[in-house]
Formats: structure tokens, sequence, C-alpha cells
């Protein structure tokens, strides 16, 4: 049976995950903080590890380095399960040597299903480490293998420029020289079609990549990009990127990916423009926004009306009127230029 040592100082929580463990046939082993459980750790080695990471005594990520420099335990998988879901603290505790980031609240399957992967991994270098017949490679500073990887050459490679609400990050027509990533704020793109409306074509929220016209050909932006509120952005020039494709081939299929997934977000977006009704329309508009700024559709957002109408493709006035009707219905509740959700089962029903 596969032992695993639950580090959580949340009482409820640490029993509620370890009877859940248990029963899906997990030895289980808990410490209510970091010091306690590096204290006992080699009392009775687990398989894996999963630590919450805001903890009294010592943190997780004091659990993990402490861990990682300890020549009995350096080899243990170990998960981070924490509310903690901002970028930074994601990035940092990959950099330090996590195998997954489960955030809180997790499904049961989501837990499990990460628990399996990575003891199966950690069979398998066991293995290689034992036999020497295939010897895990010590990993390369200058190889990226994934999209995460990318993200942190831009952070500690890439120009940093600071935007304010409205500024525009480049214009339709432009030269496509850079390449950025939000380190913090949101971004729209958008360009005029043949009637002079001006119509939004995505939505960027921190941590995302945008500005990809083109990787080899000198083709121009094909649309605008403003900050929707204060923005930093970390940029690298097109030929550095094409250089880092060229070199690093796993890096070149996830960022193929994601342009799919775009191309694909933006043809739903078009047929939702096409096919929905006014209310469909603006409930949906709302959802994505709450989403793409907050990841949480429970708190308000701040967003300019015509933002609202030109993703949702509607005019302006129709919008204001259709955003009244729901406010007096109770499904959202408006105050200024934030929108907060009151009733966000009806407004799922609408989209």
């Amino acid at each position: 049976m596969k032992k695993i040592l639950l580090i959580e100082d949340d009482t409820m929580l640490r029993e509620n995950t370890a009877e859940l463990l248990e029963l899906s046939g997990y030895s289980v082993n808990t410490a209510p903080n970091g010091k306690h459980a590096i204290e006992h750790i080699k009392d009775d080695l687990p398989n894996i590890v999963i630590c919450d990471i805001m903890m009294p005594e010592l943190d997780g990520y004091g659990v993990l380095e402490a861990l990682s420099k300890d020549e009995d335990t350096k080899y243990i998988p170990f998960i981070f399960l924490s509310a903690k879901t901002e970028r930074k603290d994601v990035r940092k505790g990959m950099e330090l040597g996590a195998d997954d980031y489960i955030p809180k609240p997790f499904q049961e399957d989501e837990l499990i299903n990460a628990i399996e992967s990575r003891l199966a991994k950690s069979e398998i270098l066991k293995d290689q480490r034992a036999s020497q017949e295939m010897p895990v490679p010590e990993a390369n500073a200058d190889e990226l293998e994934t999209l995460n990887d990318l993200k942190n050459f831009f952070d500690d490679n890439g120009d940093v420029i600071c935007f304010q609400k409205g500024d525009t990050i480049y214009e339709e027509g432009q030269n496509s020289n850079f390449i950025y990533l939000i380190t913090k704020g949101s971004v729209k793109s958008h360009k005029l079609d043949e009637l002079g409306k001006d119509l939004t074509t995505s939505l960027y929220n921190e941590d995302d990549l945008f500005g990809y016209a083109s990787f080899s050909q000198d083709r121009p932006y094909q649309e605008t990009a403003t900050a929707i509120v204060d923005t930093e952005v970390a940029c690298i020039s097109k030929k550095t990127l094409k250089d880092l494709l060229d070199n690093n081939h796993k890096i070149a299929l996830e960022l193929m990916q994601l342009l799919t997934n775009d191309i694909l977000g933006i043809k739903d977006q078009l047929l939702q423009m096409a096919y929905s009704s006014v209310n469909k329309k603006t409930a949906s508009t709302i959802i994505k926004f709450a989403e793409k700024l907050n990841h949480d559709t429970n708190k308000a957002i701040t967003i300019s009306r015509s933002d609202l109408a030109s993703v949702a493709g509607i005019a302006p006035e129709t919008l204001i009127r259709t955003l009244s009707n729901f406010k007096k219905q109770g499904i959202i509740e408006i105050k200024g230029k934030n929108i907060r959700i009151l009733d966000l089962e009806r407004l799922q029903d609408m989209h």
C-alpha cells in the first residue's frame, strides 16, 4: 500500500482529505504544519507528499526546499494543494521542484489522478536510477520543454513595459516585431470592421501570450492591442522567439496548440454572435469578462460598456437596455462601471 504524507494546517480539511485518500486505498500520515512534517518524515518515509503552502512554523515552500536538499527525501514526489493560485505562486512552486499544483477547492478525481500519475512517474525514474541503463539527464538551463519554460524565459529575459488603462500596446498595420507575456493586468485585441465598428477579437489575462501575428514572415499586426486596466508586459523580439522555436521543438508544438485554441475560440465567438439572442450574448460576455478578469464570478468586474458591447457584438444602446433588465430581475448589480453577478445560475442558463 502506497504511503502519503498530507501536510495541512486546517484540521477539518486535513481529516476530510485523509479520509478521502484512505478510501482510495492509500495509507495516510498527516502533519499540522511543515516543521512537524520535517521532524518526523524519516520515521516512516512516504511515497508521495501532499502539502499546503500557507502554514505556521514552516510554509510549503520551506518544506519542499528542505526535502530537496536531503538525500533520503529529494526524490519523493511533491504536490502542492493550496488556495494560493496566483501565477507567481504557481511558478515559484514549480521552480522549486514541485511535481504538481492543485488549487483548492479540488475535485476528488483531480487529486487522485495527480497522485497516481506522479507515483507512476516516480517508479519509472526510480527504476532508471537503479539500473543505470537509462540515466535521467541533468536539466539543461538552455533547454525549454514546456510552455511554462517559455513564459519563464519571458520573465527572465524580456523587456518589461508598463501601460496605463486605455494605452495602445500596438496598432493594426504596425510591424509585428515583438511577442508579449502579460505579467500583470489585462489586454484586449480589437479591429475595425468594414462599417467602422470596433470589434473585440480576444481578451488576454495575466500569464497569457499575445502578439504572435507571424513568427517567420514580415507580417504586420492584424489587430490593435489595448490595455483594459493598468498592465505590465514582458516582451521579446520575434527573431529571438524564432530562434527558441528552432532549437526547442517541444515548445513549438505547444505554441501551435495555443494558436489552434485561439482560432477555435474566435470561431466559437463568431458563431455565437451570429446565432445567439441579445440576452444570451450579454450573459455570455459578462461571464467571460468575470472569468478573465477575476477567475471568480462572485467578484465585481470593472469594465466599460463599450468593451462589453464590442465583445457581445451588439450596439452599446442595446447592451445598456439589456443590463438594465438584468438589474431589475436581480441577476446583476451595477454600481458605476462595476458589475457584480448576483445570480450566476440564471446567467449560465441564458448562456
